[in-house]
């Protein structure tokens, strides 16, 4: 913040009026300078307020939801919009997809002989979702069949065990008799793998 009383002449800094002048234009210039980074921080998506990327979005059509929508994503998804222009290639949807949502998240691969073309993906939520599917469906040629695969990011540990109970029969095939003996006993059981 820039202190004007150092520019007043040695006369004017002891008048109450001056002093007070110059605390209020200090202020405002304060005011002024962050409104001019405001600006400057607006003209780039990366570094836009919500106020400038709302105001993107709405030539591209864009009904953005900040309930469910942060406002990273929302830059990302206006830098993908702006970017996506043809000639499109395989590695082309793999940048895309990799700027979206992180290198290693998605893969993409064709099989020519069939003509289709398959996305692996790890989606973080559904807004990342509808915009992949968007980029996907701009990108991807009319002569193609598009075959999407959701990859679970996490691992899912298995382990496998048999135990065994052994019966162990009380009575004879006829000489059974309802409630005076058990038919048969359980034995203890045991883990067998």
């Amino acid at each position: 913040m820039t202190d004007l009383m150092v520019f007043l002449p040695e006369l004017y800094r002891d008048i109450k009026e001056f002093v007070e002048l110059t605390q209020t234009e200090d202020a405002e210039l304060a005011s002024l300078s962050l409104a001019i980074q405001r600006v400057l921080d607006d003209q780039f998506i990366t570094t836009s307020t919500e106020r400038a990327v709302k105001r993107r979005e709405k030539p591209l059509g864009i009904q953005a939801d900040p309930t469910l929508e942060t406002l990273e994503f929302r830059r990302k998804r206006l830098i993908n919009r702006y970017s996506t222009r043809p000639p499109f290639t395989v590695r082309y949807l793999q940048q895309r997809l990799d700027a979206l949502l992180g290198p290693g998240m998605a893969e993409v691969s064709v099989d020519a002989q069939n003509f289709v073309l398959t996305v692996t993906i790890g989606i973080p939520d559904a807004a990342y979702f509808k915009e992949i599917i968007r980029t996907i469906d701009i990108v991807k040629p009319a002569n193609l069949e598009y075959k999407q695969q959701t990859a679970i990011m996490d691992g899912i540990v298995l382990e496998e065990h048999i135990w065994a109970m052994p019966l162990i029969r009380k009575t004879k095939l006829g000489s059974w008799q309802l409630g005076t003996t058990p038919f048969a006993m359980e034995g203890q059981e045991v883990q067998i793998k």
